[in-house]
């Protein structure tokens, strides 16, 4: 069916705009009327949009995605809306007016298209899983059911930005990092294709026995020189039989077992996801949601298959009257703390709290993890980038020496 962009005026002579889908144009203006929209500009989606969905739906994956950073604060506008009192259609179209052209502000205003149409807000937004995930979703049809709409999307809101500050630290504190690593390979690759060979012809012109480390040096910058097509053929080669292993169902399971045991970043990819977990599943049940349909939502934003399959596990035994702790404890594969603390949030009927004390504490460690594997780091990649430019240097030197103190 087309898609329709719109702008016009409401019933109360505000400005909107959003998309509507209808088989025609007119079918369009109809829709929009009995919506109390009053549109000034109507216009068919672009040719992609009404000829070619299926080529767009294919290609959809690449498009420009909504960042966490934009959903949270829009988020926390919708509560802030909300709870001044405006209507919930008006909110949405506040927002869709504030974002227009951007895809979150053009799927605001598809939901209040259908807002209007007197389709709830859960449902609206179900309709775009690839910006509202399932925990924004459910944490919605609590909101509304219970008539908390705007506590519950204040809450949601404090979840969302907390998960984009971690993840804004993670980025910062890596970014340093990477940019030495690949300032410095390409350094190494410029030295090793361009300038050496220049030298060692100068060296081979002596006609002297070079030293063991010049000769390594030329060997290996010929060797990159002539069969560099042979390396990123394997290297291609290896890629895709790494990631055809990765996606079976038994690579995928053994590696993710060694995500869990690699020194260092193993407990740090543990943390990082027991975090996650208790964070979401403290939101969830702070929000309203029965244990559970909380656990049900969590256990899919885990992507470590062990870690999945322990959650499936505490499901099966909550399911059947056992309390959350046990079948954690029992896993062997979460932290200590995380199976404590729910039993003791049991136990005092806190259980949100206590999930989400523990979510605190475990991204803190992970980061001072993450600050003590960067102090770690980054002397280790000084040392050896070092290393490898001083090789370079005494491989070109030692044969200067040498020729000097044979003319001496």
């Amino acid at each position: 069916m087309p898609l329709f962009e719109y702008a016009g005026f409401d019933a109360q002579g505000k400005k909107v705009a959003g998309t509507i889908e209808a088989p025609g144009k007119k079918a369009a203006t109809q829709q929009l009327r009995t919506q109390g929209i009053f549109p000034t500009r109507l216009a068919e989606g672009s040719a992609a949009t009404s000829g070619f969905s299926l080529f767009t739906n294919r290609f959809r994956p690449f498009a420009r995605k909504v960042s966490p950073q934009d959903l949270a604060a829009t988020t926390r506008q919708l509560a802030t809306l909300l709870g001044a009192g405006l209507p919930l259609d008006e909110a949405l179209g506040t927002l869709a007016d504030q974002l227009a052209g951007a895809p979150l502000g053009r799927a605001l205003g598809t939901v209040r298209g259908e807002v209007l149409q007197g389709s709830e807000l859960n449902r609206a937004l179900a309709q775009h899983p690839g910006i509202f995930s399932p925990l924004f979703i459910n944490m919605t049809e609590v909101g509304e059911h219970s008539g908390t709409l705007d506590q519950v999307l204040g809450q949601l809101a404090d979840f969302l930005e907390d998960q984009a500050r971690l993840r804004s630290r993670m980025q910062s504190a890596l970014a340093y990092p990477i940019l030495m690593g690949v300032i410095g390979s390409a350094v190494l690759v410029f030295l090793i294709t361009f300038v050496v060979p220049k030298v060692t012809r100068m060296l081979e012109d002596l006609g002297q026995t070079l030293p063991v480390p010049t000769r390594l040096l030329i060997a290996g910058s010929d060797f990159l020189a002539g069969w560099w097509w042979l390396l990123l053929l394997l290297a291609g080669v290896a890629i895709t039989a790494a990631r055809r292993y990765a996606q079976s169902e038994a690579g995928r399971l053994k590696l993710d077992r060694l995500s869990l045991r690699l020194p260092l970043f193993g407990s740090l990819n543990l943390l990082l996801a027991t975090a996650r977990l208790s964070r979401t599943l403290g939101t969830l049940l702070h929000a309203g949601v029965p244990l559970l349909k909380a656990l049900a939502i969590a256990v899919n934003l885990l992507s470590n298959r062990v870690l999945r399959q322990a959650v499936n596990d505490a499901i099966d035994a909550v399911r059947e009257g056992e309390s959350l702790a046990e079948p954690l404890k029992h896993s062997g594969v979460f932290p200590p703390m995380l199976a404590q603390m729910a039993a003791v949030g049991e136990r005092s009927g806190e259980l949100e709290k206590m999930l989400l004390r523990v979510a605190e504490t475990y991204e803190h460690q992970v980061e001072l993890r993450i600050a003590g594997l960067l102090s770690l780091l980054e002397p280790v990649m000084i040392l050896v980038m070092g290393t490898a430019v001083g090789f370079i240097v005494l491989a070109i030197l030692l044969p200067i020496f040498q020729a000097s103190q044979g003319m001496g």
